[in-house]
């Protein structure tokens, strides 16, 4: 026959499961998903105004833009990107490739990771890259097109 203190016991720690339980039920969800950093990975993708193909098209991005889900409704996340703008998008189109967008409106792309590098090419506002590799404060980055080149990191969100 058990004490009475041992069935408290046991009455609290039931209690304290079923809350952990709950607390991952209910809170775990919401904290995988808020705030991840995911990219467009179709060549384009249409960002709409709610969760579903019967919502307006808002705008179109391309290959490598990054976004920063909000929320996520069946198949289709909410997110912001690089403007603060929102919309929505199916997960079909979106996967964790490390990607950034440029922030600034000319910005150099250069040969090698430094200043003294010959640049490459130049790119205006707005422009998504995959990320290829960091040395320092600067990324190898990869276009849609196929263009490669290095930019230092506070011309990218």
């Amino acid at each position: 026959m058990k004490s009475l203190n041992s069935c408290k016991a046991d009455k609290g720690s039931v209690l304290l499961a079923g809350f952990m339980v709950a607390m991952f039920l209910f809170a775990a969800p919401g904290y995988l998903m808020a705030g991840d950093r995911l990219s467009i990975t179709s060549k384009i993708a249409n960002i709409r105004s709610g969760p579903g193909t019967d919502h307006d098209v808002l705008w179109q991005v391309e290959q490598y833009h990054p976004i920063v889900v909000i929320d996520k409704k069946g198949n289709w996340y909410r997110f912001k990107d690089f403007e603060d703008d929102y919309g929505w998008v199916h997960d079909s189109l979106v996967g964790k490739v490390r990607s950034v967008i440029t922030v600034k409106s000319q910005c150099n792309v250069r040969k090698g990771p430094g200043t003294d590098n010959d640049v490459v090419f130049l790119v205006e506002k707005g422009v998504p890259f995959k990320v290829l590799a960091k040395k320092g404060n600067w990324l190898k980055i990869e276009h849609s097109d196929g263009d490669v080149g290095w930019i230092y990191n506070t011309l990218v969100w």
